[in-house]
Formats: structure tokens, sequence, C-alpha cells
């Protein structure tokens, strides 16, 4: 009898106390501060332990950060943003192309499209900057891809990107209702104009969060130019920082430079949480 007793105040609903004493409620608190105290002690015996002097001699010299300006701005972020919209606009465009292969009943279409995929999910970016820095010149000799250093750019960035994106923008083809194109069929539109003009646009407005997850992370990606050799007036944002950093044996241009790139993404970042919550309420 007493046994029972026991297990039935273990598994009492919140309110009720346990042997411990206490509601389920209130150890659950108690877990809950003994992690807050865990972390807070970690991030005081960091600070304690730091050398904040040494630290802010390489990275924190206001001086040397005032140097850096406007030309950061006017330049190097300029350009990163200029390299990122570029690749992801090329990106979504062969992205569109290579999901709607994907679903294609001609079954070449969807070998291609899945060959595409796997590869270029599976290359490091890096690897595709390379290619096309090196590998498209020595395959085709004495022509130029149009638009120089931001062409070459934009089309390593949209190789790498379209692959993810062209998944994405499957899943959201697929995820809008079936009845939709039933519909737009009994109206009398043929299939590729059902497609154009009422499938994907429901499929654009269910992907918009992910594709903006996507434009950060090219935002990022955007550095891997430099493997491609630019000129002072075609840097971007880690190329500046790392060069004149190399100038100055001091740190604080990367810092600048990681700082210029956390303007961008922080907000794109709030932007994709805003967007995801607007697409879980219920319509």
């Amino acid at each position: 009898m007493s046994a029972a007793g026991s297990s039935t105040r273990d598994q009492a609903p919140d309110g009720t106390p346990t042997k411990s004493g206490l509601t389920r409620r209130q150890r659950r608190a108690v877990s809950r501060g003994a992690q807050y105290a865990i972390f807070v002690a970690v991030i005081v015996a960091i600070g304690a332990t730091a050398d904040w002097d040494r630290l802010a001699n390489q990275f924190a010299q206001p001086d040397l950060a005032k140097q850096l300006f406007p030309d950061i701005i006017t330049i190097a972020l300029r350009n990163t943003v200029l390299y990122t919209m570029s690749g992801f606009v090329f990106g979504l465009v062969l992205g569109m192309i290579i999901a709607l292969m994907r679903l294609s009943s001609v079954g070449p279409y969807r070998w291609v499209a899945g060959v595409y995929i796997e590869i270029f999910r599976g290359l490091p970016a890096l690897l595709i900057f390379i290619f096309v820095g090196v590998a498209v010149p020595l395959a085709f000799p004495g022509t130029e891809i149009p638009g120089g250093t931001y062409g070459k750019v934009a089309l390593a960035l949209g190789l790498v990107s379209a692959a993810y994106m062209a998944e994405t923008i499957r899943a959201g083809i697929q995820a809008v209702p079936k009845g939709q194109m039933e519909a737009a069929r009994s109206l009398g539109f043929s299939h590729t104009r059902a497609m154009v003009s009422i499938i994907i646009p429901q499929a654009i407005r269910i992907v918009i969060p992910p594709l903006t997850n996507e434009l950060v992370l090219l935002f990022k990606d955007s550095s891997l130019v430099l493997f491609l050799g630019v000129t002072l007036e075609e840097r971007e944002l880690a190329k500046f920082g790392r060069d004149l950093a190399s100038q100055t044996a001091n740190s604080t241009p990367i810092l600048v430079a990681g700082l210029c790139y956390l303007l961008v993404t922080v907000p794109l970042g709030f932007v994709v949480r805003r967007l995801e919550g607007r697409a879980g309420e219920p319509r």
C-alpha cells in the first residue's frame, strides 16, 4: 500500500507534492535556475581569465578603425551586396528551372536535375569558385564571362545556391494543394499556364522564409571571391579586412569587417524569423 502510494505521489500532476516535497513545476524551475547559474558562472570565468588588454590592442584600435571609412562601406560592403544579389538572382532563376525539371514527367529531365543537385550540394563552394576561375578559362580559351569579376561571382554563387533553391522550390510546389491545379485545369488553363499563374506564385509565398535564409548564407559565401583574384576596387568585406590587417599588422580591420557583415545578416535573420512566424500563423 505504501509503495503504491509513493508511486502515485511521484506521478502526480502539477500542484501535487512529490517525495522530495516539490511539485513538478517547482522542480523544473530549480533545474532552469541551476542551468542559468552554470551559464553565468562560465561567462564570469571566461571574462575573468581573458586578457582584455591584449585583445583590445589587437582587435579594437579606434584610430585604425576610423581609417577604414568610408572605403569599407563604399567599396567593400557595396561589392559584397552586389556579389550576393547577383548570385541570388542567378541562383533563383536556375533553381526554378532545376525544380521544374525535377518535377517533370520526362525522365531525362528528372535525372539531369537530380545529378546537378547531388553534385552541387555535395561540393564545397570553394571548389566551385576555383572551377569558375580556373577550369572555365582553360576549357574555353578566349572566352570571357560577361561582367568580369561580377559575372564570375554571380555564376559561382548561382551554381551553388541553385542546387539548394531547387529543392526548396520543389518542396514549395509540392506543398500547394493538388486541388489548385485541378481547379485551374477545369477552368481551361493549360498545365504550363496553371503552373505559371496559379501554382508557382503560391509556392514562392510558401518558400520565402527559406529563400531569405539562403540569401544570408550567400552573403557570407561571397567572401570566397578572393579566390578569383580581384582588384582593389572589386574587393569585398573579407578581402578588404584581411588586406588591411596584413598592412597594419593589426586585426582591427577584420573585426570592423565582421561588424559590417552583422549589419546585414542580423536584420535579415530577423526578417527570416518574422516570415517563418507569419507562415506558421493560421489563415
